[in-house]
Formats: structure tokens, sequence, C-alpha cells
């Protein structure tokens, strides 16, 4: 009787073990985790050819120009139904 119940709480002792084991190997683990995406974020920039000073210039100033002309035609189509729908009232 004695040796059966030794040997149950040596196995709940062991799957509890396990258990925190599992735990601290999670914790002990997490640094690595956390920093590994960042690493990679990292190499991964390395490989980015970025714009040349001028081309940043450039690519701006279309983006700007086309935001202007965006706004133009989105003003002109809300005037444009504003008085379509005053004539109709």
């Amino acid at each position: 009787m004695k040796k059966a119940e030794a040997q149950a709480e040596k196995a709940v002792k062991k799957a509890g073990e396990g258990k925190l084991s599992k735990i601290l190997n999670w914790f002990k683990a997490l640094p690595q985790r956390i920093s590994k995406p960042f690493k990679n974020m990292f190499y991964e920039l390395k490989k980015v050819t970025w714009p040349s000073k001028k081309k940043l210039i450039n690519y701006s100033v279309i983006v700007l120009l086309f935001m202007l002309f965006m706004g133009i035609v989105i003003g002109l189509l809300d005037a444009g139904a504003t008085t379509l729908i005053n004539l109709l009232m």
C-alpha cells in the first residue's frame, strides 16, 4: 500500500514538475520570442532600396498635385450635386 502511494505521489510530483518546467521555459524563451520579429524587421529593412532625395521630392510633388486634382474634382461633384438637389426641391 505504501509503495503504491509513493508511486502515485511521485507521479503527481513529476507531472507538477513538467508543468512548472513548461512555464519556466516559456518565460525563459519570452525575450527571444519578443526580439526575433524586430531582428527580422531590421534585416528586411536593410534590403530596401530607398529613393534618392531628388526622386523623393518628385514623388512627393506628384502625390500633392494628384491630391489637389482629386480635391477639385470632388469639390465640383459636390457643388453639382448640391445645385441639382436645390433645383429639385
